[in-house]
């Protein structure tokens, strides 16, 4: 199942530095992680904004659940998930014979 995923972070700005960076490295090595197993397909950064648009392709809402809540961040984000389909008018869906 695929999901576009809209994550807003909001550190405090009285966070420890030290804090703060060992959160925001093992939130990376997190994404890294699940790029390279095909889990987290795109991640796309909203433009002035501590903000990214992702797509996850998942099992199912659970696994998506489990994914976002182990985020390093997650205590700090607002999160937003959409359920996507395919669309009937994608040129992609035309070649696949969909």
């Amino acid at each position: 199942m695929l999901f576009a995923v809209r994550m807003d972070v909001d550190l405090p700005r009285d966070l420890d530095p030290e804090v703060r960076a060992d959160l925001v490295a093992r939130e990376k090595a997190y994404c890294h992680d699940l790029q390279k197993a095909g889990t987290w397909v795109h991640i796309w950064r909203c433009v002035g904004q501590y903000a990214n648009l992702s797509v996850f392709d998942v099992e199912d809402n659970e696994e998506l659940h489990q994914i976002l809540w182990n985020l390093p961040l997650f205590p700090y984000m607002t999160i937003d998930v959409t359920p996507l389909a395919q669309h009937p008018s994608d040129l992609a869906a035309d070649d696949a014979g969909v």
